[in-house]
């Protein structure tokens, strides 16, 4: 029974803390609208409004026995109510007072739920003693009335109502849900890959049709002839191979208008139940994407507070104005930007905006002011400013910062426009603050919120105006799960553009490529834009786009934070939505690739990585000779490798890796598809996964040691097992490199097969 007892009493806690934690917020919130000192009748509402919040928390603490808590609340209840009695004025030092309230008592709530007994009794005890100090401080002449006033009170109800056609989820039960949704994407678009290829077959025997249609009255011309010869002679011995052929040909196009007529059927099924499960997986998928989606203000109502107590600690009056907290957004995203935006209002409250003597000195007003807008911008992207009107980026001193660091001579710093120059301060390690402190001056915030927004798939960009203010702009998808992309092809590899970047995917002249300082380049809006060939800015030998008999080439044109570049390809297959999926933890960071998409044919995809990609593409414009040459000699001395690896995503990307380097790469599913293949064909090296179906690694590294033909060719084992014991496995069965997964990255496997070549 007391085990009993001590999970219920758990599972009550926990309960407690949700319904604790929304008080403690509405409360926070309404304190922080109420000392913003609105009109006599909202004021008494927002009164209200926190003694009902507090006194509910007050019932909920005396049902766990959570007595400190609630003795805090029952002063800060009394607070509330000498508030509605008018015998307290609403001044800044009893906000100051109400808000360390609330964060004692967030303190407790977290003491509370781990079991500890804080020595948190004398803090809490003082914040009564204050509280209840408040009361006793307020003017004689307002407390004359109370009897009467406390008699007029309505009575509190302590019961939260409930919230009609609500129920309480935890959010990772309903992650796995969707996930599982979003892999019906992959039936959605087999479905239409599948009822594709019906019509391209339906089409095929249409064509087939016309022709016979043509050549058919040329075999009854054929026909004709044996027949009379045959009905005079009586006898058709001589003609009957030719009648037995005619015969056949009318047959087969019998058979063949009766499997178009059922294959016609075929089509028009097909279509409508890959309409139909297109119609399913869309809604199920948007219902479930609706259903994680969380309004910006579930992120933003910790801001306010925030703003209030930097700008407190700072000696500042800064007041933060939000719009648009009402746009959703897929939950994960959410997450992954709240410390990016933390960063961000800080480095504001901190470096941005000016104490109120210095603002009064500026001719400014006393309180400065911090604004995040959020912004649709379209059905699948969003846009987050935040704004502060300081004193703006001191662009010289991030010049001088950079210079500093390396990040460039002072002749291309120096040549920097004002916004170009201010977007240095996304470099690690530049900073304009003089000191370090315990919000900034490290030069790694920025940095750090460039990082986290890129690897989002968005941009963020600064613009700044001395003396008047900075914008920070994030531009975000709505959603992780899938992305329209452009589909393209570079020799025999696939590739996905995200299309948050495409300005344009077109055809242009040849005419229309002119060389400036030995670099390819286009007109686009009156500027001249470096064109790249893809498979030179990816590395990939033996693709380079070739020029061929037509007048125009395809073009991809990407554009990120002002800058453009037209990527030059092979053809641009269509316009798709896909399904990201991440490239494991083994494959954690693949330079110019952010994911992998499985297509409807089966093929996996690589999606690209815009951002790496722009800086690929700057190293391959600057140097076409030279990858040119490489690719030459690389195509002279290609060395062929077999890749064993049962998971198909790993398996591509891997394939990728080794043929972007120069290698001629074969695939293998497992150890015995390997060894098959290694008893049919010549290879310079193996790489191998480890833990595989039929055959593991390490029994394919012993049977080919055992091998006389096999001995003395290179092995190299990519697997997740680290423990030592497995290393030494690896080694006792003879291969040559053992390469941990955790710890893998393309240029170490590409160190360690040029040594063993």
């Amino acid at each position: 029974m007391p085990r009993k007892d001590d999970e219920f009493l758990k599972k009550l806690l926990a309960t407690f803390k949700v319904e604790a934690e929304e008080h403690l917020r509405s409360t926070s919130s309404g304190l922080l609208e109420l000392e913003q000192s609105p009109g006599a009748e909202k004021q008494t509402e927002l009164i209200e409004m926190i003694f009902r919040e507090v006194h509910s928390l007050k019932g909920a603490a005396r049902s766990v026995n959570a007595t400190d808590i609630e003795m805090v609340c029952q002063s800060m209840e009394n607070v509330m109510a000498g508030l509605k009695r008018r015998e307290l004025a609403p001044a800044p030092e009893l906000f100051d007072l109400c808000h360390r309230a609330v964060n004692s008592l967030a303190g407790r709530l977290a003491g509370l739920e781990s079991g500890q007994a804080v020595d948190a009794t004398f803090k809490t005890d003082a914040l009564i003693r204050q509280l209840d100090g408040a009361l006793k401080t307020a003017p004689c002449s307002a407390r004359q009335g109370e009897p009467e006033e406390r008699e007029s009170q309505p009575p509190v109800v302590s019961e939260k109502p409930l919230l009609a056609g609500t129920v309480r989820i935890p959010t990772e039960k309903l992650t796995p849900v969707l996930l599982q949704a979003e892999e019906l994407l992959s039936a959605k678009l087999v479905a239409g890959q599948r009822a594709m290829e019906l019509r391209g077959i339906t089409a095929a025997l249409a064509a087939r049709k016309k022709e016979w249609a043509k050549i058919h009255p040329v075999l009854r011309m054929i026909r004709a002839p044996f027949e009379r010869n045959g009905r005079q002679n009586g006898s058709a011995k001589a003609g009957q191979p030719v009648m037995k052929l005619l015969e056949f040909l009318e047959w087969d196009a019998t058979l063949t208008q009766t499997l178009e007529s059922q294959l016609a059927v075929l089509c028009v099924t097909a279509g409508h139940d890959q309409r139909s499960l297109a119609g399913m997986v869309d809604n199920l998928l948007g219902d479930m994407k609706q259903i994680l989606m969380l309004p910006f203000s579930s992120l933003l109502e910790i801001f306010p507070k925030l703003v209030r107590d930097l700008s407190r600690d700072r000696g500042k009056d800064v007041e933060l104005v939000i719009h648009g907290a009402e746009i959703e957004i897929d939950r994960r995203i959410l997450e992954e930007i709240k410390d990016p935006l933390i960063h961000l209002v800080r480095n504001g409250v901190d470096h941005g905006i000016e104490t109120p003597a210095e603002r009064e000195r500026k001719g400014k007003s006393p309180r400065g002011t911090m604004t995040i807008i959020i912004s649709q911008k379209d059905g699948s992207k969003v846009e987050v400013l935040i704004t502060d009107d300081g004193a703006g980026i001191d662009v010289a001193k991030v010049r001088s910062a950079a210079q500093k660091l390396g990040r460039g001579s002072p002749e291309d710093v120096g040549t920097l426009s004002e916004q170009e120059a201010a977007g240095l301060v996304f470099q690690s390690g530049v900073s304009t603050s003089a000191i370090i402190t315990d919000l900034s001056g490290r030069g790694l915030g920025l940095a750090i919120v460039r990082e986290k927004v890129e690897k989002l798939g968005g941009v963020v960009s600064v613009e700044t105006h001395s003396g008047v203010g900075t914008t920070f702009r994030m531009t975000l998808p709505l959603t992780l799960a899938t992305v329209r992309g452009i589909l393209v092809r570079v020799g025999e590899h696939l590739f996905v553009f995200p299309i948050t970047h495409v300005e344009r995917a077109e055809r242009v002249k040849n005419g229309e490529i002119k060389t400036v300082e030995n670099r390819e380049t286009i007109p686009l809006d009156g500027q001249a834009v470096s064109l790249v060939r893809l498979g030179d800015a990816l590395g990939l030998a033996g693709t380079r786009a070739r020029t061929d008999s037509s007048d125009s080439v395809p073009v991809v044109v990407l554009g990120v934070a002002g800058k453009r570049v037209e990527f030059w390809v092979d053809e641009i297959l269509d316009e798709r939505e896909v399904l990201v999926k991440s490239l494991g933890p083994q494959l954690s960071r693949v330079r110019n690739i952010a994911g992998a998409t499985v297509l409807g044919t089966g093929n996996v995809a690589p999606i690209l990585n815009v951002h790496d990609l722009m800086k690929s593409a700057v190293k391959a414009a600057a140097a076409p000779s030279r990858v040119a040459a490489a690719t030459e000699d690389v195509q002279t001395k290609r060395k062929s490798i077999l890749v064993a690896e049962d998971s198909i995503t790993a398996r591509t990307l891997v394939k990728n890796i080794l043929e972007t380097a120069g290698y001629q790469v074969k695939t293998a599913v497992d150890g015995l598809d390997a060894l098959t293949a290694l008893r049919t064909e010549a290879f310079d090296l193996v790489v191998s996964d480890v833990d595989m179906p039929r055959m593991s690694g390490f029994d394919l590294a012993a049977k080919i040691r055992s091998d006389k033909k096999l001995s003395e060719l290179p092995v190299v084992l990519v697997t997740a097992l680290e423990s030592r014991e497995d290393r030494e496995r690896g080694i006792d069965v003879g291969a040559n490199a053992y390469i941990v997964k955790s710890s893998f990255d393309q240029s170490n496997l590409l160190e360690v097969i040029r040594r063993l070549i």
